[in-house]
């Protein structure tokens, strides 16, 4: 799709077609449709940031929360899918599922959120080092982090769908 006919589109339509880029909230794109006609991608991707950025925390927390753990083998959008089978941690040894799992664990209860990472261009053991040194974190900075992360995520799925 254009930026022209993303601009066109009705909001139904708009949040059926970039609903999904932030995951599982659809209200990142019902709430960027208002600042139409974006220039360009970058526009768009500005305008959701935008509106993440200016939601209330309790809003920003369960965005958060709507990414499935790294690793986990259920509940997860195709998109969540794609991306994480694509840097192999659908096919991970056992010894580094196991680990994985013990560090998402420590992440959650610590942070009380999934650890996010935009894994395009990564490798498990990438995945794995983030996670360590990410568990260091004050829990305000990770929030920060974490979303940074998201609005990585979310570029990199705007790009497959908005070609300039």
């Amino acid at each position: 799709m254009t930026i022209a006919e993303a601009n066109e589109l009705r909001r139904e339509v708009f949040v059926a077609a970039f609903g999904w880029i932030f995951e599982h909230s659809p209200w990142v794109a019902n709430r960027a449709w208002q600042r139409k006609p974006f220039a360009d991608r970058e526009a768009l991707f500005r305008a959701m940031v935008n509106e993440v950025e200016t939601a209330d925390r309790e809003m920003q927390l369960a965005l958060l929360r709507a990414h499935p753990d790294l690793g986990a083998r259920a509940s997860m959008s195709d998109a969540s899918v794609g991306e994480q089978s694509s840097v192999g941690l659908d096919r991970m040894s056992v010894g580094d599922y196991k680990r994985l799992q013990t560090l998402n664990h420590a992440y959650r209860e610590k942070f009380g959120f999934p650890f996010l990472f935009a894994v395009k261009g990564s490798t498990v053991a990438d995945i794995l080092a983030a996670l360590e040194r990410r568990l260091q974190a004050p829990p305000e900075d990770e929030f920060k982090e974490a979303l940074a992360q998201v609005y990585q995520i979310a570029s990199f799925r705007l790009r497959d769908v908005v070609h300039d």
